[in-house]
């Protein structure tokens, strides 16, 4: 079978498992316990009213003309029209609002642990056995084990309340909201160039982003890169030792090159599967550290939506994260091949 084949077989494949999703997607929450509307009753309603509420949540349709409606609300993006049963703010303008927050805030952690760990799995796979590997593994085991929440509060205890290095919390200065609120610029600093919703924030901006990303950045980084640092070495650990690297020392082959030409790129697989994983949850959002530093992501918009039942939310956002993963996992099964020229499609 050629690479054609192969793809076309893999996006058929993929489209029947996004269906099987949406049907997922529709029974679990179904299956929930508890009734939106309950968040809203209260004693002085009449049952006129209640009735009212329940046909404009769409509860009062049969079961089968729901799903039609989520199926057809779903393949034809629709979905992002609906309301948030919360806010009473369509989903669309939820997501536009925080999903820059969670890119910078998820996929700048993402990309910085997966580069430390990779490296640092490498370093220590090289010196295996050493009081250096057996340092870098204890601590990588430590930090991943230590619960987020906690490291996220003892960086705010040390650095923000403390130190006074960093902020405690927030994606961003809360005098922007004043200085910069409505109509002017919606809670930012005037743009650098801006042609309708296509923006290129100020100097101002990037600086007071980052200024307020250090510290969860750095605390999910923290946490983390020890799962990419154990992967890459036990993945290093297995090629290490096989016939063409000893071969490639014969040769004179400077130990850099060996490492990270030939023994890390042939043992990529996991880490390029693991890595199509984190990033297909990356607009899942961090819901703990989004919670401890209070930043508005998406992670703790889910959270919220959870709680207080905000079905037309979960299915939306429940939906886009499976959507990201099967994209994201497709995209590794074609890098696998182009990285090893051994597998081939079939």
């Amino acid at each position: 079978m050629g690479l054609r084949e192969y793809v076309i077989k893999r996006v058929a494949f993929s489209l029947v498992l996004v269906v099987f999703v949406a049907v997922l997607n529709f029974i679990i929450f179904q299956l929930m316990p508890g009734n939106p509307i309950d968040l809203f009753i209260h004693p002085g309603m009449k049952p006129a009213q209640i009735q009212r509420m329940t046909e404009l949540f769409g509860l009062n349709q049969p079961v089968w003309e729901r799903f039609f409606t989520m199926m057809k609300n779903l393949f034809t993006g629709n979905f992002l029209n609906s309301v948030s049963f919360i806010s009473g703010k369509t989903i669309g303008t939820e997501i536009s609002a925080r999903i820059g927050n969670t890119l910078l805030l998820v996929g700048t952690s993402t990309v910085l642990s997966m580069v430390i760990g990779i490296l640092l799995g490498v370093l220590t796979a090289y010196k295996r056995g050493s009081i250096l590997d057996g340092s870098l593994v204890m601590i990588a085991l430590a930090t991943f084990s230590f619960p987020s929440f906690w490291m996220g509060l003892l960086a705010i205890l040390i650095f923000a309340i403390t130190l006074h290095w960093f902020p405690s919390g927030g994606p961003f200065p809360l005098s922007w909201a004043t200085t910069y609120g409505p109509p002017k610029g919606n809670g930012f600093p005037p743009a650098l160039f801006q042609i309708g919703a296509f923006r290129i924030p100020s100097l101002i901006e990037v600086t007071g982003r980052l200024y307020y990303l250090v510290l969860p950045v750095a605390v999910l980084t923290i946490f983390l890169y020890g799962g990419w640092l154990l992967l890459a070495r036990a993945s290093v650990l297995e090629t290490i030792t096989e016939d063409y690297v000893v071969t490639a020392r014969a040769k004179g082959i400077k130990e850099r090159t060996i490492l990270f030409k030939h023994v890390l790129k042939n043992a990529s697989l996991p880490l390029i599967t693991n890595a199509a994983l984190a990033f297909g949850f990356v607009l899942s959002g961090a819901i703990i550290t989004e919670g401890v530093f209070n930043y508005q992501g998406l992670g703790a918009w889910v959270y919220n939506s959870v709680i207080f039942h905000d079905f037309p939310v979960l299915q939306a956002m429940f939906f886009i994260i499976a959507v990201c993963v099967i994209v994201a996992n497709f995209i590794a099964d074609l890098l696998y091949g182009i990285i090893d020229p051994r597998i081939k499609y079939s």
